[in-house]
């Protein structure tokens, strides 16, 4: 018997001015003690404003918003130590991903008599210590659904998952007020970041009957809305389907996996610090057309369903359609697509090679195993 499991938050409000639910939360909660994690940049464009004058009114309110950008071991554990005597009942994730990681983390460290560190030898002693509500202000990480955390390992120019089905967070609010006045910039890169969840996970050696339906309709999202939302400020439609597009490849990434895209880009982002979604970006379509021929069945199976019109055409047609697509939203939206200009050079490959052939986690999941020269190839065509 093959049984498959997926764990998705409890709860989840979506919608415009769903914010204003917090307030419901924290007093189911009773929470009195409430930490917020969020980002300089956020509050300085008032987005965090509404939530902790929520927070205010309701309890004691604590606001971190000094990590740096994917931050490493070593921040995440001054903020503990620096939150470690308010002893919190909720804790609130309101920003990208590296804020919600953050967050999560918080969640089940708080607390514990385990230690981060711990977590990176042996993930599954973790246990739930604080509820938890995400909030994301991007529309892409999808971090606010899934049960990873991903902090930088800076001695080693790169970046690593902690993984635990606890940081699963209790609440998710899907507010499009919160991603309105989004830079397209940002819009561009945490968008097709969320796309490669959806079309990784689908491809994924380890999708699953769960995980497929959230795969598939966060594809349709994505590919049918990232450029309007890219494009026209005012549409908060589109910008409302791409947080759910978001939150349905999270699901799907805690159902399946992501592959050899998130695995060659976290090199990238850990020493090179090019922005995560930015990075699987440049990556994505190439690795697919690499992959296509261990997975265009799969490929042609999500063109059905994000592109029913094209359902004359033949398996290897859709599958080229896919990838194709991947390729032209990542131009349409202004998206680097090379390495150069972030100043990586040839001489710098061989250590991608060996960073990027480390992420196992990721590369087990990918259709089509990869060798160092498969690897390298790949580095290659984006240089």
């Amino acid at each position: 018997m093959n049984a498959h499991q997926i764990t998705v938050p409890a709860v989840i409000y979506a919608g415009e001015g769903s914010i204003e639910q917090l307030r419901d939360i924290i007093r189911a909660e009773r929470a009195k003690t409430i930490l917020v994690f969020t980002d300089k940049g956020i509050r300085s464009y008032g987005l965090s404003a509404r939530v902790e004058a929520i927070c205010a009114e309701e309890g004691t309110l604590k606001v971190v918003d000094d990590l740096t950008a994917e931050p490493a071991v070593s921040d995440i554990e001054r903020v503990l130590h620096e939150v470690e005597g308010d002893h919190p009942d909720l804790v609130v994730g309101l920003g990208g991903g590296s804020v919600m990681d953050a967050a999560k983390l918080a969640s089940i460290l708080i607390g514990a008599d385990y230690t981060l560190h711990d977590l990176l030898v042996d993930a599954t002693i973790a246990k739930k210590q604080v509820r938890s509500v995400m909030i994301p202000t991007t529309c892409g990480t999808g971090s606010e659904a899934t049960c990873n955390a991903i902090v930088a390992i800076p001695e080693e120019s790169s970046k690593k998952g902690i993984v635990n089905s606890c940081m699963i967070s209790d609440y998710v609010i899907l507010d499009v007020t919160m991603i309105a006045q989004l830079p397209p910039k940002i819009i561009a890169a945490t968008g097709v970041d969320a796309l490669a969840h959806c079309v990784e996970c689908y491809t994924s050696k380890k999708a699953t009957m769960l995980s497929d339906p959230y795969a598939k309709e966060g594809a349709r999202k994505i590919f049918h809305n990232i450029r309007r939302a890219f494009s026209t400020a005012g549409d908060l439609a589109a910008k409302q389907e791409m947080l759910l597009g978001a939150y349905y490849g999270g699901i799907a990434i805690t159902g399946s996996g992501t592959t050899a895209v998130h695995a060659l880009s976290y090199p990238l982002g850990g020493k090179y610090h090019i922005a995560h979604g930015v990075s699987n970006a440049i990556l994505f379509a190439h690795v697919m057309e690499f992959n296509k021929d261990a997975c265009a069945d799969r490929l042609a199976e999500l063109c059905d369903a994000v592109f029913p019109e094209l359902a004359g055409k033949s398996v290897e047609e859709k599958a080229d359609y896919i990838i194709a697509e991947i390729a032209a939203i990542v131009r349409d939206t202004e998206i680097p697509t090379s390495l150069e200009e972030f100043g990586i050079q040839p001489e710098d490959i061989d250590f991608l090679v060996t960073a990027g052939s480390q992420q196992t986690r990721l590369l087990v999941n990918n259709c089509k195993e990869l060798s160092l020269d498969d690897i390298r190839y790949i580095y290659k065509k984006v240089l």
